[in-house]
């Protein structure tokens, strides 16, 4: 999942953001609103594109149903919607030895139930004016509903919700015409070389642990797969114990408890599943891809940090100096301002259940892939030896204040970052903790994180392209950049 990266746009717009912050992270969280308080008058969810999201405390409540489905619900009276998320630890992680169980699985939730086929719950949910989403990822796999929250929009609106989500009947002709999709996406990512190269990095960095392999699984274990298999994943998988369900909207809690107990109910029951191995450390070295093409892919970095590792906020801060903060950062300052050898160059932590990849990706030109790839070895040497310098953080510490709220501004954004809460089982007040945890950081601290979590000597380095006959990269001061030969991988 890529961390978005935002700018400050002027003095005001800054001491506005700021001044947000300030509300939402208050201890002293406000009373929710009333339930028949005056609210905005809407009548379709497409209308909330055109309102503006207004400040809000995070009273966030947890519990457990007696099913073990954990809850995590936050009272949004602003509007009269809610959104619901069910978070499955049921990413590929889980596959086994058969790759793409679980995307399939999740993509084949709305596609029937027995009762309904695809185009009736399609209907269903459009008839309700209300939207469902889902998605399967490395960790989890998740299933979304956003519904206006008047009882007759919500409740059919949730039923149909629970039937999907609890009762897929994985029908025939259904799970034939995504498996042509999905088979289809392996002959158009023949072509894709980011594609390739992501796919090369997380072999090279996991060997034989389960983030090892493609999400999509590969053509044999697609074609082998069954709706058997899929129903079987589902009902071990999808249980009311191993998932976590969010909820933000214009509700009371006794209707938060009473759509939790009754979505808890339906979904199959069971415990979580066991946690993830951390995974063994990889052999550092190079692998070269053979590729026919202008520009070569780089993908360097090592194992990185798990999400509840507390090295964590400090290895985030930095890493928004080195890379992850758009252009101003060492690497695109030195790479592509200075030198003129890429459009983009970007690095980042990815923190999942287990020890989550650190990697930096960057297209460059063929004949300067050699150069370019010992310059960026060079750098990040320099800056975790050395940390960054004083006016860094603290640039990156305003930068960061500014554009926290906004990354809180929407019932959808806070529903995404209770889910991450639940499924990572973090502290309630995580995101003013790790906000706080992040502006008390020093130089040193940064630069003492970064040593323990990256060893310039282990990087692991996948690079994809033709091979051609190397010239020197241009001294500081080029700005000639190259044509990229597709879009830039970032």
């Amino acid at each position: 999942m890529t961390k978005p990266r935002f700018d400050l746009i002027g003095l005001f717009a800054f001491l506005l953001l700021a001044f947000v912050m300030g509300v939402m992270l208050s201890e002293s969280f406000e009373q929710p609103a009333a339930e028949n308080a005056e609210k905005p008058s809407l009548s379709t969810l497409s209308e909330l594109e055109h309102t503006a999201p207004a400040p809000r405390a995070l009273d966030i409540q947890r519990w457990s149903t007696e099913q073990g489905l954990r809850v995590l619900f936050m009272p949004a009276p602003e509007l009269p919607m809610l959104d619901v998320r069910l978070t499955f630890n049921a990413g590929s992680a889980r596959d086994g030895d058969q790759p793409g169980l679980a995307m399939l699985t999740n993509g084949m939730l709305n596609e029937g139930t027995g009762t309904l086929d695809t185009t009736a719950i399609a209907a269903g949910f459009e008839d309700l004016g209300a939207q469902f989403s889902n998605g399967a990822y490395r960790d989890m796999a998740i299933a979304s509903l956003r519904t206006l929250s008047a009882a007759e929009q919500r409740e059919p609106a949730l039923a149909l919700f629970r039937q999907v989500v609890a009762t897929p009947s994985s029908p025939a002709d259904a799970l034939a015409r995504l498996k042509n999709q999905v088979l289809a996406g392996f002959e158009y990512d023949k072509q894709n070389p980011g594609k390739q190269a992501n796919q090369a990095f997380f072999k090279a960095l996991y060997g034989e642990h389960p983030y090892a392999h493609n999400s999509d699984g590969t053509p044999a274990s697609i074609s082998a797969l069954t709706a058997d298999h899929l129903r079987a994943f589902h009902q071990r998988a999808y249980s009311a114990g191993n998932a976590v369900l969010v909820m933000v909207g214009d509700i009371s809690r006794s209707t938060a408890e009473q759509i939790a107990t009754e979505l808890a109910t339906a979904l199959p029951q069971g415990p979580a599943l066991p946690a993830l191995a951390q995974p063994s450390k990889p052999t550092p070295g190079n692998q070269h891809i053979e590729f026919p093409s202008q520009q070569t892919h780089l993908l360097i970095g090592e194992l990185g940090v798990s999400r509840s590792d507390a090295d964590y906020p400090a290895v985030y801060l930095g890493n928004q100096i080195l890379g992850g903060g758009g252009f101003g950062t060492r690497l695109m300052e030195e790479v592509r301002e200075k030198r003129g050898l890429t459009y983009g160059i970007y690095s980042g932590f990815s923190p999942m259940q287990a020890r989550g990849p650190f990697m930096i990706s960057v297209q460059t030109r063929a004949n300067q892939s050699a150069g370019t790839l010992e310059l960026i070895q060079q750098l990040l040497r320099d800056y975790v030896a050395e940390g960054p310098t004083q006016a860094e953080l603290d640039a990156a510490k305003r930068e960061l204040a500014g554009s926290y709220p906004l990354s809180n501004a929407s019932n959808a954004d806070i529903l995404g970052q209770l889910a991450v809460i639940g499924f990572y089982d973090l502290p309630s007040d995580h995101l003013q903790r790790f906000m706080q945890q992040v502006q008390a950081l020093s130089r040193e601290e940064v630069r003492d994180a970064l040593q323990r979590q990256l060893k310039v000597d282990d990087l692991l380095v996948v690079t994809l392209g033709p091979t051609v006959e190397q010239q020197p990269i241009p001294a500081p001061g080029s700005q000639t950049l190259p044509a990229p030969s597709s879009t830039p991988e970032h």
